[in-house]
C-alpha cells in the first residue's frame, strides 16, 4: 500500500488483507474471494494488487463485477515495473532474496525469525535452520520503490547479507506497473477477467491449455 497510496485517485476505495495470509495459500484465497464478493455491490471493478502468488488467485470468481489483476508471478514484478524485469533479474541472478521497506517492516522473512528460532532452539540450531533456509540464495536485493528512510532499510539490509553470506545490491524500482493498475490502460500486462468469470490458469500461461492430453484445457 505504501506504493499505491501515493498514486490512488481520492475516489477509489480501498483494502488491506494481512500479510501473514500468504503463509497458506488456501487461506488467501478466501480472504480474497470474501473481499471480492463484499466490495462488488458498490464497485463495477476490481483491482487486485497480487500476482499468481503461489496460485492463490486462480478459481477467483468475478461476482458481480470485473476483476483485474497484474499479469506478473508475484509482488516482486510490481516492485521493479514489470514482469518482463523481473525475468531478467531472475535470468542473471536466479539466487536472489528479495527486500522492499515494507517487508523489512512487516517482518516475515527468514531473517527476522532468527532471535525467536534463537530463544527455542538455541544459536547453533537457529543458525543451521536459517542457513538451510536460504541455502540456494547468493544474492540479497533491496529493492528502492521511491520511499524515504533508505538509509536506514538499506543499513539493515546490509548488515543482513554480511551476517549470512549473501551479496548484497539495491535495486531500482519503478510505479510505472502500479500507476497501470490505477489509471490503465489495462493491456497484455494484465489480466481481466468479466463479471460471472473465474481467473484460470492459463490465463497466466496461455500456452499450457494447448498441452497434449489436457482434455480442454485446465
Amino acid at each position: 500500500m505504501e506504493e499505491l497510496l501515493p498514486l490512488l485517485p481520492p475516489d477509489v476505495a480501498y483494502e488491506v488483507l494481512d500479510f501473514g495470509l500468504h503463509i497458506n495459500p488456501a487461506n488467501l484465497k478466501r480472504a480474497l474471494q470474501d473481499a471480492i464478493d463484499a466490495a462488488a455491490g458498490t464497485a463495477d471493478e476490481i483491482i487486485l494488487g497480487y500476482g499468481l502468488c503461489s496460485m492463490a488467485v486462480i478459481g477467483l470468481r468475478a461476482n458481480g463485477c470485473t476483476l483485474v489483476v497484474p499479469h506478473v508471478d508475484d509482488c516482486i514484478s510490481i516492485f521493479l515495473g514489470s514482469r518482463d524485469e523481473y525475468l531478467k533479474q531472475i535470468r542473471a541472478e536466479p539466487g536472489t532474496y528479495y527486500l522492499t521497506k515494507g517487508w523489512i517492516e512487516v517482518g516475515d522473512t527468514p531473517f527476522s525469525e532468527y532471535d525467536r528460532l534463537v530463544e527455542k532452539y538455541g544459536e547453533k540450531r537457529a543458525n543451521r535452520v536459517i542457513r538451510l533456509s536460504i541455502k540456494n540464495y547468493t544474492r540479497l536485493a533491496l529493492i528502492d520503490t521511491g520511499h524515504g528512510e533508505m538509509e536506514r532499510y538499506r543499513a539493515y539490509a546490509q548488515g543482513l547479507a554480511e551476517r549470512w553470506d549473501l551479496r548484497f545490491e539495491e535495486l531500482q524500482g519503478s510505479n510505472s506497473l502500479i500507476r497501470k493498475m490505477l489509471v490503465g490502460p489495462w493491456d497484455d500486462e494484465f489480466i481481466v477477467v468479466p463479471p460471472g468469470a473465474a481467473i484460470r490458469f492459463e490465463h497466466f500461461f496461455p500456452t499450457a491449455s494447448l498441452a497434449p492430453n489436457s482434455k480442454g484445457g485446465l
